[in-house]
């Protein structure tokens, strides 16, 4: 288990999902979220509360960022990067997007249902895309 960020230790914790549904007409769709602070397309994902459950912030934040609820799937890698000067470790999971009503606010603006090559074409960090890809192994593998 995942835990927010002890005071001791500089590292930003945080947790999202590689969300996805299945409609008859569209297939496989990958669900990105547009935050415009830093005008970027991304999947969901954000801090971790204190002493909140990895698992448990990934599935927080997509309710929050896209409207729907997930039911998650398998662990996707962790990424590892520097965001305004501190090391970011978020933890991924694929889940399925539960129906849900997406509403615009302050840190998501708008969120987009693409094919995956379409999401990786929008997605704005490579190692978003690299998460795509793991998905899509993790959906092939069952």
């Amino acid at each position: 288990m995942t835990t927010a960020n002890p005071t001791h230790d500089p590292t930003v914790l945080a947790a999202g999902c590689v969300l996805w549904r299945r409609t008859s007409t569209a297939g496989l769709q990958i669900c990105l979220v547009h935050r415009p602070k830093y005008d970027d397309w991304s999947h969901p994902k954000g801090k971790l509360k204190r002493n909140e459950d990895a698992l448990q912030g990934a599935l927080r934040e997509v309710r929050e960022e896209t409207g729907h609820a997930a039911t998650p799937g398998p662990r996707l890698p962790t990424t590892h990067y520097i965001a305004n000067g501190h090391a970011k470790r978020v933890d991924y999971w694929a889940a399925e997007a539960s129906p849900g009503t997406f509403v615009p606010n302050d840190e998501v603006d708008r969120i987009l249902w693409l094919s995956p090559t379409a999401a990786a074409t929008r997605l704005t960090q490579p190692r978003d895309r690299e998460l795509l890809d793991a998905l899509l192994n993790s959906l092939h593998a069952t």
